[in-house]
């Protein structure tokens, strides 16, 4: 029996931190599958189009992982590809405390989906999507951040160029 995954998140944009989870998350299961969900709730940079294609590229040498979008309950996504795990990534304790009230709310709708927490490297304890905006906003040097088709997409968006 094939062993997936999936990887849910925002990923807006995708960080080297992001990367490394599902880099490693990889390593575990058969199949990874990296979600770009669409929260209404906030106002992303990127579309999720832009977010697929981003991800697409920067794991690109990553075996076993698909990229795709979704709307709607992730535990409704994790049924329909056969997903027996969900992949997060931990940079602090207050991170554990958010990741622990979705992870209990998931339980509850499928108790059949196990999460499983990653501890993100030190390197990348500090590293968000809403920092690396922030920051390339500014035109900093984010080079060290993200991957390098993310760093040129922002490039883009901020320039005004899109």
């Amino acid at each position: 029996m094939e062993r997936i995954a999936i990887c849910p998140g925002s990923f807006d944009p995708v960080t080297n931190g992001h990367i490394d989870i599902i880099t490693r998350g990889a390593r575990i299961f058969d199949k990874l599958y990296v979600v770009v969900l669409n929260n209404g709730s906030k106002n992303p940079l990127f579309t999720a189009e832009e977010r697929v294609a981003l991800i697409k590229e920067a794991t690109k040498e990553i075996p076993k992982v698909e990229v795709e979008s979704y709307s709607g309950l992730l535990v409704d996504y994790a049924k329909k590809v056969g997903a027996i795990a969900n992949i997060r990534g931990l940079r602090a304790v207050s991170d554990f405390e958010y990741e622990m009230s979705i992870t209990a709310m998931n339980r509850v709708l499928d108790q059949n989906l196990e999460t499983f927490f990653i501890m993100t490297r030190n390197q990348y304890s500090f590293l968000s999507s809403s920092i690396v905006k922030e920051v390339a906003r500014h035109g900093a040097d984010i080079s060290e951040l993200v991957p390098e088709v993310v760093e040129i997409a922002l490039k883009r968006k901020y320039s005004g160029s899109n």
